[in-house]
């Protein structure tokens, strides 16, 4: 069974997973014990490499001069926390994380995932010349996995990458990833974009729609890390993979940037993040278009306005939903408060719900 996985490093006293079941597939924080470095074991073999084309040159070129521009705003991104005793020791046991960020703004704005730095008790960001700063966050959401950090260094310190526009991106795209898999920082790997608005899972269980998935490898230490067009625009933050050894299988998803800039804007000014609340657990109908309600939670807008088990939602505010990745995507383009009207068939018959949607929980 594939395995959906943050890809947040984590080492722990005793390795371990840590499984958070739900959603559209198991999210996992990976327990990596021991030394991230290679070790060399044997004299590698002398390789005659043949002359490259002048295309071929030309793209290495740009490639390094994209890195070259890029991982000045990229950092390192290391968090102490502490999680209870297992394993049969009690007390607190001191745990250690690594991921990526990026430079958001001049003002020290460092955007990354929430899983990074989730139960931070202290957080120690790595630039790439080798300077290091204490970071306080700012804000994280959950449910859209974006946080916000913030170190106080010299504006001179601070490259903010340039943010693109994910409305824009189609499969077959070239992209670059740029991050610390395995603790090696400032490590890019190129790839394609495989698929646009996939639905992956958020660390407390919501669905995340928009997602874009690649083939640019990608692993633990990457979350956070920017995903980049061949410009040097982020157009997505690297957050999950999906995999069955917990390695990279050339399936990552990145949250899209659109949205990230969003939160990220809501997270700095101070605000409350809000998502619309339904109140429902959905999967594609068999046998037919829609989203199949497989539960409803109680005392939810859902459960309020009638929503049962088993009813099939087939269109939002007369948009047809082809599938539950499709309901998700709409219900995200709305706020809590907002009242639509559901479309819903259940044994052969056909009626209209009308709903106010609520905030997400925590």
């Amino acid at each position: 069974m594939n395995k959906r996985t943050f890809i947040v490093r984590r080492a722990a006293p005793l390795a371990a997973a840590l499984a958070v079941g739900g959603g559209a597939g198991a999210a996992i924080y990976a327990g990596l014990g021991g030394s991230s470095s290679p070790t060399a074991t044997t004299a590698a073999p002398t390789v005659t490499v043949p002359a490259q084309p002048a295309a071929a040159k030309q793209t290495v070129s740009s490639l390094t001069q994209l890195y070259k521009n890029v991982t000045p705003g990229v950092v390192d991104i290391r968090v102490t926390g502490a999680s209870n005793g297992g394993f049969g020791f009690g007390g607190q046991q001191t745990t250690q994380a690594e991921g990526t960020g990026f430079v958001y703004d001049t003002k020290g704005d460092i955007v990354t995932n929430a899983h990074v730095v989730d139960g931070a008790s202290a957080i120690t960001v790595h630039f790439q010349n080798g300077k290091t700063a204490k970071a306080t966050l700012v804000g994280a959401d959950d449910s859209s996995d974006v946080a916000v950090i913030k170190v106080s260094v010299d504006a001179a310190q601070l490259h903010p990458l340039t943010l693109g526009d994910s409305s824009g991106v189609q499969p077959g795209q070239s992209v670059v990833a740029i991050g610390s898999p395995f603790g090696l920082a400032e490590t890019m790997t190129s790839g394609i974009v495989s698929a646009i608005d996939r639905t992956i899972t958020s660390p407390n269980n919501f669905s995340i729609s928009g997602a874009i998935q690649t083939d640019a490898p990608i692993n633990h230490g990457n979350s956070g890390g920017p995903l980049l067009n061949l410009s040097g625009d982020v157009i997505g933050v690297n957050a999950q993979i999906e995999s069955d050894s917990g390695g990279n299988d050339g399936v990552g998803f990145a949250l899209a940037i659109n949205s990230v800039k969003s939160v990220a804007n809501t997270l700095i000014s101070g605000g409350k993040v809000q998502h619309a609340y339904l109140g429902i657990s959905v999967g594609d109908a068999s046998g037919s278009a829609g989203a199949l309600v497989s539960q409803v939670v109680s005392g939810s807008p859902a459960d309020t306005a009638g929503l049962k088990a088993g009813d099939v939602i087939t269109a939002l505010d007369g948009k047809a939903i082809a599938s539950a990745s499709d309901l998700t995507a709409s219900l995200s383009a709305h706020a809590p408060g907002d009242k639509v009207t559901l479309t819903v068939t259940h044994s052969g018959s056909t009626k209209s719900i009308d709903v106010t949607l609520g905030s997400r929980p925590s």
